[in-house]
């Protein structure tokens, strides 16, 4: 009865992706993207030359998100980052 429930389950898990989620799929991605390219901008907005009023509490994300920047800023055509220190 389970493996009967957990297939019928599966079945409308994939009919829910393919008409509901596939259709708006490449709108949510490219708004995600958009959202993470501010979030890194802010983040790192005394590197990019803008005092910023929350660096302090910005200062532990560095870190976390230094991979993420190098992708962003190579993704907006700067192969080498022109601030030394912050990545490359």
């Amino acid at each position: 009865m389970r493996e009967r429930a957990r297939a019928i389950y599966q079945r409308l898990e994939a009919l829910h992706r393919e008409f509901f989620v596939s259709r708006w799929q490449a709108g949510l991605q490219r708004e995600a993207n958009r959202q993470e390219d501010a979030f890194l901008a802010w983040v790192f907005l005394e590197a990019l030359g803008v005092e910023s009023p929350a660096s302090w509490y910005t200062l532990e994300l560095y870190p976390e998100v230094l991979e993420s920047f190098h992708q962003w800023h190579q993704r907006m055509g700067l192969r080498q980052f022109p601030e030394p220190g912050v990545c490359c």
